[in-house]
């Protein structure tokens, strides 16, 4: 059986990509430092699952990545530690220099150390690129963070294909768009907005609403990168996309009107509420996503109203994952100046 790792296996994306290479077949070692966003909850079906394995650690210990390595051999890596909010990176920008640059940093040397053969899949976003304002951004389009997150995400990219190019080691990175879907933890926008609905609050949209974001399942990109892995060609980037884009007004009125045809009884407060903007928030991300097509065979499968329903479903028949976390981490607003 093959052995695959999964930096971050406790988060959103991470624990989607987990239970998706466990259907397939591989043996998985999770390896997460279990920060504020990590939530035991997204892995509680694994439970004595013998094809699994957890390990909580930071990817800054380098001796205890590298023995890792050495006990498990494995295959291949999914790098996807990292911390994600850009609001809270305003806030707070050096735990994302700690863990998105150093602890890439400190990933790649372990690697290094014990066989630079094991292919790594990065998995990095599309904000690298920077506001989009018209067209689709490629592969090969210049890299314009905005914020101290897209900014430390641009850097461990940049990091990684330094030491492909200098040490010959076998990497791949992914950029890909807003994900969404099961068990997201609750301080990004879909979660947010229908947690608010469920809980008769205002749904806070930032300025007039017409920031523009490309959506795709987490089950699309999981299987992107799964296919990244195995066929995509190291020293290559990625961008995984649906190639939809939608204003995040448009989202909220979605989430609305899945509650309405859903009989809930909304309350009155449940309507969108403009509030001040982030600083520097970029106004429209877009990826031109061809090269994954062409080359690999991919292409996003679940629509956004599929998608948009069968989340807020999972999230109504799972209101103990909001008990979960913490309050305090997702209730209050972030990402003001300081």
């Amino acid at each position: 059986m093959k052995k695959i790792i999964v930096t971050g296996g406790a988060g959103f994306i991470g624990s989607n990509l987990i239970k998706h290479l466990l259907k397939k077949k591989y043996f998985v070692i999770n390896i997460d430092k279990l920060s504020y966003s990590a939530n035991p909850y997204n892995l509680k079906a694994l439970k004595g699952n013998k094809n699994y394995i957890f390990f909580k650690s930071d990817l800054n210990n380098r001796k205890k990545i590298t023995n890792i390595l050495k006990k498990y051999k494995p295959e291949g890596i999914f790098n996807l530690a990292a911390e994600t909010h850009v609001d809270r990176s305003i806030d707070e920008p050096k735990n994302f220099i700690l863990s998105n640059i150093l602890g890439t940093y400190s990933l790649l040397e372990s690697v290094l150390k014990f066989n630079k053969k094991i292919k790594i899949v990065h998995v990095s976003t599309d904000e690298v690129y920077g506001d989009i304002i018209k067209g689709r951004s490629s592969e090969n389009y210049p890299y314009s963070p905005s914020s101290p997150y897209s900014s430390s995400k641009a850097s461990a990219d940049h990091l990684i294909k330094a030491y492909i190019r200098t040490y010959k080691m076998n990497a791949v990175i992914s950029n890909c768009c807003n994900n969404y879907g099961p068990n997201q933890f609750p301080e990004k926008l879909i979660p947010k907005l229908i947690f608010n609905i469920i809980n008769n609050k205002p749904l806070p949209i930032y300025a007039k609403g017409k920031n523009s974001r490309e959506w795709m399942h987490v089950k699309d990109h999981c299987d992107a990168l799964l296919l990244i892995y195995l066929k995509g060609k190291s020293g290559e980037s990625y961008n995984i996309g649906s190639g939809k884009n939608f204003m995040n007004k448009d989202i909220a009125t979605k989430l609305i009107r899945i509650a309405k045809n859903k009989s809930l009884k909304l309350g009155k407060k449940v309507k969108i509420n403009f509030v001040k903007d982030r600083p520097g928030h970029d106004f429209r991300y877009a990826l031109n996503s061809k090269k994954i097509q062409k080359k690999l065979g991919w292409k996003a499968k679940i629509s956004l109203q599929t998608g948009l329903l069968q989340t807020f479903n999972w999230y109504l028949n799972n209101k103990n994952f909001f008990n979960s976390v913490s309050k305090k981490y997702y209730i209050n607003r972030l990402g003001l100046t300081k």
